[in-house]
């Protein structure tokens, strides 16, 4: 498995309890998919660069995972069906270079 982040924008228009559910759900599709999520830092609400749809801001989270190349493509079609995920985002981590 590859080291991944994923950087999700969710919809500026729900409510905390809504947000947080939301990114439990995300979570638990990762670990689904067959990965683990080993942290999420979540960003909070901020101002898009530009506007998305009809969205001007979104609540910003930032998952470091791990998961199998094959199950990339299932990740992001869910969540491109998933209505709340305004904009998502997935790099691969650069590997640590061992301390000298």
């Amino acid at each position: 498995m590859k080291k991944y982040e994923l950087l999700c924008i969710v919809r500026s228009s729900l409510d905390i309890e809504n947000v947080e559910k939301i990114l439990e759900n995300i979570k638990d599709s990762i670990v689904g998919f067959g990965g683990n999520v080993t942290n999420i830092d979540k960003l909070g609400r901020r101002k898009l660069a530009f506007e998305i749809g009809s969205y001007r801001d979104g609540f910003y989270a930032v998952y470091s995972m791990e998961l199998a190349e094959d199950k990339i493509l299932d990740l992001k079609r869910y969540l491109k069906l998933n209505e709340n995920v305004i904009r998502d985002f997935i790099t691969v981590k650069p590997k640590e270079k061992a301390a000298v």
